[in-house]
């Protein structure tokens, strides 16, 4: 237990540190620019004043904590809408709570506590018996190439198409349909791919919050379906 303790710490020294110098001087660089960008606005603006600008930047500041996105205008589609309310239902059961989108109302934050508290382990327990099933079918699959007159190989063969197939459904695949829905690079699909199947959900990258874009009515939510299954795929990965 010590041992672990002292590697558990090392591991989160070693990642402050390595975040430290990757994101420090880029966060000063983004600071200083936004800080320049509003010196240029008021000089081209002088009828404001700066008590003025900040006002308004803290109007857009709680217009985004609201889930209100500041660019477009007010013909967006809502963030409550039955799929996005789908999608962010999903991200409360699952746990990855993005950030990006809250209940603001007193009844709303209220139902979420208790949609949580039962949601968060009827969740845990679809996922375990989803898993239960696909193991189940994973070693019908083993007991098959186990019979006599079937080499190793074909069981590692088996094995190997299991894990690529669930690859390419789950973390492949996505990140190519976000890159085109989005206008996201592949990279950019594959960090959110990960970030949420992971359940870290940064909120950084969030699919279907774009107002410049039009977006099928389902899309969310069958993101939040893809993420049930993939983190079904996962749990299962980890047993195997």
């Amino acid at each position: 237990t010590p041992l672990l303790a002292l590697g558990y710490l090392f591991y989160l020294l070693l990642g402050a540190m390595v975040f430290q110098l990757l994101e420090k001087q880029a966060e000063t660089h983004f600071r200083d620019q936004f800080q320049l960008e509003k010196l240029k606005f008021l000089q081209n603006y002088t009828c404001l004043d700066r008590q003025a600008l900040e006002q308004f930047v803290q109007v857009l500041m709680e217009a985004w904590e609201k889930g209100v996105n500041p660019e477009g205008n007010s013909t967006n589609p809502s963030n409550w809408d039955f799929s996005n309310s789908f999608f962010f239902a999903g991200t409360v059961v699952t746990t990855i709570g993005y950030g990006n989108l809250s209940p603001s109302t007193v009844a709303g934050q209220i139902f979420c506590v208790f949609y949580a508290l039962f949601g968060v382990p009827l969740n845990l327990a679809f996922l375990n018996q989803l898993g239960k099933g696909l193991s189940a079918h994973l070693f019908t699959l083993e007991r098959w190439v186990q019979k006599p007159g079937r080499a190793q190989v074909v069981q590692t063969l088996a094995m190997a198409i299991f894990l690529t197939t669930g690859t390419l459904l789950f973390l492949v695949f996505p990140p190519l349909v976000f890159s085109y829905v989005e206008g996201w690079s592949y990279g950019e699909g594959f960090y959110f791919t990960f970030i949420t199947l992971s359940t870290i959900g940064f909120g950084d990258y969030v699919v279907g919050t774009n107002p410049n874009k039009h977006y099928i009515p389902v899309y969310r939510s069958l993101t939040a379906i893809w993420i049930v299954f993939g983190l079904a795929w996962l749990a299962l990965v980890f047993n195997v």
